[in-house]
């Protein structure tokens, strides 16, 4: 039994899901990311849902864990790839199966929307726990690297 709900992310969440999205480029990439480009960046998830959206794991009115999702179309499938991204869960709430619950909502909301091909997530190479926790869940590492550039 969990002693968490799962929720779509509203407004009101812009402040804490900001500030996870700073504790864990710190954590995970030792980067400290501009404030206010980042809580413009959450908002736009959250005024625009045509971009994606925010899951969100509350535990007596306080967020312990969240992950945005944003979408690829694939021509090839004729379909989306949901992209998650911004995971993160507060310390002292890993290990209780949050992440795992945040996925298996997002595996049955792709589900119900019935467009869905797969999911898709980056992770950082030295990141072996997560990586750990995505493959226990299902996720197989792909045949593709990863490139960028600045437009």
């Amino acid at each position: 039994m969990t002693d968490f709900i799962l929720r779509q992310a509203v407004a009101q969440d812009l402040e804490a899901l900001t500030a996870f999205n700073q504790a864990m480029a710190l954590e995970t990439e030792n980067k400290t990311l501009e404030a206010q480009t980042l809580r413009q960046g959450v908002n736009g998830i959250l005024q625009h849902p045509h971009y994606g959206f925010y899951l969100v794991a509350e535990r007596e009115g306080e967020i312990v864990g969240s992950l945005a999702v944003t979408y690829e179309w694939s021509d090839w499938r004729n379909s989306l790839f949901w992209w998650i991204q911004s995971v993160y869960v507060v310390p002292a709430a890993r290990r209780q199966g949050i992440y795992s619950a945040l996925y298996h909502k997002v595996q049955d909301m792709a589900k119900e929307q019935g467009n869905v091909c797969g999911f898709r997530l980056y992770v950082e190479k030295e990141n072996l726990v997560a990586q750990a926790t995505y493959q226990k869940l299902g996720m197989q590492e792909c045949q593709y690297f990863m490139y960028q550039s600045k437009a």
